[in-house]
């Protein structure tokens, strides 16, 4: 059995491909700033304070990452 799908995509401008690379970069900004936010933040604490957040110094930047860019 065949299916046929007919779909229709209007033809963006340059306009709206500059726009949507602008939107990219400003979201890629946004997620590298919480990565470093989260990763400074964190190597701040103790290795105490760490433990008692569960967290090994090692751990940092996976949780930085997971945090920024929900992996």
């Amino acid at each position: 059995m065949a299916f046929l799908t007919d779909t229709f995509s209007a033809h963006s401008t340059f306009g709206d491909k500059i726009a949507a690379l602008w939107t990219g970069i400003k979201e890629a900004n946004a997620k590298r700033v919480v990565y470093n936010t989260t990763v400074r933040e964190l190597n701040t604490l103790s290795d105490r304070e760490l433990a008692d957040l569960g967290i090994h110094r090692s751990m940092i930047r996976r949780l930085a990452l997971d945090t920024a860019y929900k992996i």
